[in-house]
Protein backbone atom coordinates (compact mmCIF):
# COMPACT_ATOMS: atom_id res chain seq x y z
CA UNK A 1 0.00 0.00 0.00
CA UNK A 2 1.42 3.40 -1.00
CA UNK A 3 1.92 6.11 1.64
CA UNK A 4 0.30 9.31 1.44
CA UNK A 5 3.06 11.88 1.20
CA UNK A 6 4.10 13.87 3.60
CA UNK A 7 3.36 17.61 3.66
CA UNK A 8 6.18 20.40 4.51
CA UNK A 9 6.02 23.55 4.63
CA UNK A 10 8.75 26.23 4.91
CA UNK A 11 8.92 29.51 6.45
CA UNK A 12 11.40 31.67 5.23
CA UNK A 13 12.33 35.44 3.82
CA UNK A 14 14.76 34.29 1.54
CA UNK A 15 12.59 33.42 -1.72
CA UNK A 16 16.34 31.51 -3.24
CA UNK A 17 16.43 29.44 0.13
CA UNK A 18 12.81 28.67 -0.24
CA UNK A 19 13.07 27.52 -3.79
CA UNK A 20 15.90 25.04 -3.05
CA UNK A 21 14.79 23.66 0.11
CA UNK A 22 11.51 22.92 -2.16
CA UNK A 23 13.49 21.29 -5.00
CA UNK A 24 15.24 19.07 -2.95
CA UNK A 25 12.39 18.20 -0.53
CA UNK A 26 9.87 17.69 -3.75
CA UNK A 27 12.79 15.49 -5.52
CA UNK A 28 12.75 13.16 -2.28
CA UNK A 29 8.74 12.56 -2.86
CA UNK A 30 7.04 15.07 -0.29
CA UNK A 31 4.73 17.99 -1.32
CA UNK A 32 6.44 21.71 0.04
CA UNK A 33 4.09 24.51 0.56
CA UNK A 34 5.90 28.09 1.43
CA UNK A 35 5.56 30.97 3.05
CA UNK A 36 7.85 34.19 3.43
CA UNK A 37 7.20 35.23 7.45
CA UNK A 38 5.49 34.19 10.50
CA UNK A 39 1.87 35.56 9.50
CA UNK A 40 2.21 33.96 5.86
CA UNK A 41 2.86 30.87 7.70
CA UNK A 42 0.31 30.46 10.72
CA UNK A 43 -2.04 31.01 8.14
CA UNK A 44 -0.31 28.24 5.61
CA UNK A 45 -0.20 25.86 8.65
CA UNK A 46 -4.18 26.13 8.95
CA UNK A 47 -4.68 26.36 5.08
CA UNK A 48 -2.38 23.28 4.08
CA UNK A 49 -1.92 20.92 7.44
CA UNK A 50 1.40 20.07 7.18
CA UNK A 51 3.38 17.09 8.64
CA UNK A 52 6.68 18.84 9.46
CA UNK A 53 7.45 22.99 9.04
CA UNK A 54 10.94 24.13 8.64
CA UNK A 55 10.94 27.52 9.97
CA UNK A 56 14.47 29.95 9.43
CA UNK A 57 15.39 31.11 12.62
CA UNK A 58 16.57 34.75 11.53
CA UNK A 59 14.16 35.68 9.51
CA UNK A 60 14.03 40.09 8.99
CA UNK A 61 10.41 40.05 9.61
CA UNK A 62 9.43 40.93 13.04
CA UNK A 63 9.28 37.57 15.16
CA UNK A 64 12.26 35.42 14.68
CA UNK A 65 12.26 32.23 13.96
CA UNK A 66 11.99 30.79 17.70
CA UNK A 67 9.21 32.71 18.02
CA UNK A 68 7.30 31.61 15.22
CA UNK A 69 7.62 28.48 16.06
CA UNK A 70 6.25 28.97 19.82
CA UNK A 71 2.97 30.75 18.10
CA UNK A 72 2.09 27.63 15.63
CA UNK A 73 3.05 25.52 19.46
CA UNK A 74 0.75 27.59 21.10
CA UNK A 75 -2.00 27.55 18.37
CA UNK A 76 -1.50 23.81 18.88
CA UNK A 77 -1.74 21.89 15.45
CA UNK A 78 -1.58 18.20 16.59
CA UNK A 79 0.70 15.79 15.03
CA UNK A 80 3.11 18.77 13.18
CA UNK A 81 6.64 18.38 14.03
CA UNK A 82 8.60 21.83 14.03
CA UNK A 83 12.59 22.64 12.66
CA UNK A 84 14.38 25.53 12.44
CA UNK A 85 17.18 26.56 10.18
CA UNK A 86 19.95 29.04 10.18
CA UNK A 87 22.91 29.94 8.41
CA UNK A 88 24.22 30.90 12.45
CA UNK A 89 25.83 28.39 14.95
CA UNK A 90 23.75 25.53 14.60
CA UNK A 91 25.15 23.37 17.82
CA UNK A 92 23.99 26.28 19.69
CA UNK A 93 20.80 26.70 18.73
CA UNK A 94 19.92 22.86 18.82
CA UNK A 95 20.03 23.18 22.30
CA UNK A 96 17.50 25.98 21.89
CA UNK A 97 15.43 24.46 19.55
CA UNK A 98 15.16 21.55 21.67
CA UNK A 99 14.35 23.13 24.83
CA UNK A 100 11.60 24.54 23.05
CA UNK A 101 10.65 21.36 22.66
CA UNK A 102 11.04 21.39 18.60
CA UNK A 103 12.87 18.66 16.67
CA UNK A 104 16.25 20.09 15.84
CA UNK A 105 18.17 22.72 13.62
CA UNK A 106 18.96 22.66 9.79
CA UNK A 107 22.39 24.42 9.22
CA UNK A 108 22.22 26.71 5.99
CA UNK A 109 23.38 26.05 3.07
CA UNK A 110 21.21 22.92 3.45
CA UNK A 111 22.66 19.17 2.53
CA UNK A 112 20.32 17.10 0.72
CA UNK A 113 21.25 13.95 2.12
CA UNK A 114 20.70 15.24 5.83
CA UNK A 115 17.53 17.51 4.85
CA UNK A 116 15.73 14.73 3.08
CA UNK A 117 16.99 11.65 5.56
CA UNK A 118 16.50 13.72 8.94
CA UNK A 119 12.76 14.33 7.60
CA UNK A 120 12.24 11.12 6.39
CA UNK A 121 13.52 9.29 10.06
CA UNK A 122 11.42 12.00 11.99
CA UNK A 123 8.29 11.54 9.73
CA UNK A 124 8.43 7.82 9.63
CA UNK A 125 9.29 7.68 5.87
CA UNK A 126 10.59 4.67 4.07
Amino acid sequence: MEQKKKVILIIDDDPDIRSAIRVMLEQAGFVVGEAANGEEGLKAVERIKPDAVIIDLMMESVDSGSQVAMKLKEQNFPGVMYMLSSAGDAVRYNIDARELGLAGIFQKPVDPKVLVSTLKAKLGVE
